[in-house]
Parts: structure tokens; sequence; C-alpha cells
């Protein structure tokens, strides 16, 4: 469920507000009716979360294919810049 609270609400009502993102509930935080940030629980461990991307990083591969592990073609073999 979404729940809309302005920032002297959210300020006021934090720990409530942080119970129920973590019950999976939306807490959108607005200021003059607009939204400006959004209170979540954290994803589920192994669902495209940190530990996903530092299991990559340890077998030194890029999140896509589209991506390098390092940047070798930027520098010379004494680490400056080509």
């Amino acid at each position: 469920m979404k729940i809309f609270a302005d920032i002297p609400e959210a300020a006021e009502r934090f720990e409530e507000l942080v119970d129920l993102a973590r019950r999976n509930d939306e807490i959108v935080i607005c200021r003059a009716g607009q939204p400006i940030a959004v209170l979540t629980a954290p994803p589920k461990l192994g669902q495209g979360t940190m530990d996903d991307f530092l299991a990559l990083a340890a077998e030194s591969r890029p999140a896509n294919a589209d991506q390098t592990p390092n940047h070798d073609d930027l520098y010379d073999l004494n680490g400056l810049p080509k």
C-alpha cells in the first residue's frame, strides 16, 4: 500500500513509517504536495541485490556484456592516461 506523508508528519511518525516500510508498504514523502522521496524496504537477498553485484565482482565479471571490468584501454603500462 502507498502511504503519503509530508515532511513534518514523516519526521514525527518516522519510526512508525519505517515499520510500515519493513512490511512492504511504500512510503512517499512529499513537500508541498509533490513527492520528493520514497521509503521502501530493501529487496530480499538474491533478487538482483548487492549480493549479486558482489558475486560478479568477485568473479571479475562485468554486470552486463556492454561493460568492461577495468579501464586498461585508457591507461598505459605505467598507469598513466594514454
